[in-house]
């Protein structure tokens, strides 16, 4: 049973975290489609060490995320 909660892929750089999605559209005639979105985020703990997630990044977040979202873009082409 496919678990569609979950993200097609998933490449990380150190906190950054890129996620592809797989999603399905129909057209108006009922013809599905595939089409992938992507998700970018930072993890991090807060103070009680408890782990969260945002989508906004730092300086030096930012080569990370140039990465992962390089790998996620030859994911998608290649």
């Amino acid at each position: 049973m496919e678990n569609k909660n979950r993200p097609e892929k998933v490449f990380s750089t150190g906190a950054v975290q890129v996620s592809v999605w797989k999603n399905e559209a129909a057209s108006k005639d009922g013809l599905k489609s595939d089409f992938r979105t992507i998700n970018i985020q930072r993890r991090y703990a807060d103070k009680n060490g408890e782990w969260k997630s945002t989508s906004t990044l730092r300086v030096n977040d930012l080569p990370k995320a140039a990465l992962a979202l390089n790998k996620a873009f030859e994911y998608l082409v290649m």
